[in-house]
C-alpha cells in the first residue's frame, strides 16, 4: 500500500469557516478505490489512529462506508470522530453515490442535523474509484 501525503485544498464549497484553509491529506489505494484522508488539525490521535484504519483495512473501510460509487464521512470539529473510542453521534458516512461532490454534500448534511457543537461539519474521509 502507498501513501501520499500532499496538501491539497478542500473541493470548493464544501469547507465552511476557518476550515476553509488547506488540509493536508493522506491519499492510499485499497481494493480498486483510492481514499483521501483529510488530516484535520482538531482530529485527535485516537480520531486518526481510527480513521488510517479505515483508510487502508478493507474490513474496516466496510463497516463505513459501501464500497460502490463515492463515499464520504463528515464529522464535526467540535466532536471529532470517535473522541470515546465509537463514532461520535454527529460522523457520518455515506456512500454509493455517482459523484464524489454528492458523496460530500450529502455526508455534511446528515452530520450538519446531528451535531452540537457551533462550528459545521466537514469531510474528513473519501472514497472513489481510482482515477
Amino acid at each position: 500500500m502507498r501513501y501520499l501525503l500532499a496538501t491539497c485544498g478542500l473541493v470548493a464549497g464544501l469547507a465552511q469557516g476557518a476550515w476553509a484553509q488547506e488540509v493536508p491529506v493522506e491519499v492510499s489505494t485499497l481494493a480498486g478505490q483510492q481514499i483521501t484522508l483529510h488530516v484535520y488539525p482538531f482530529l485527535g490521535e485516537g480520531d486518526l489512529k481510527t480513521l488510517r484504519l479505515v483508510a487502508t483495512n478493507k474490513q474496516a473501510l466496510q463497516l463505513f462506508v459501501t464500497s460502490k460509487g463515492h463515499s464520504a464521512i463528515a464529522v464535526s470539529p467540535d466532536e471529532g470522530f470517535a473522541p470515546e473510542g465509537v463514532p461520535a453521534p454527529s460522523a457520518v458516512a455515506i456512500g454509493d453515490f455517482s459523484d464524489a461532490a454528492t458523496a460530500a454534500t450529502e455526508a455534511l448534511k446528515g452530520c450538519d442535523e446531528k451535531r452540537t457543537g457551533e462550528a459545521p461539519c466537514v469531510v474528513v474521509l473519501e472514497v472513489g474509484p481510482l482515477p
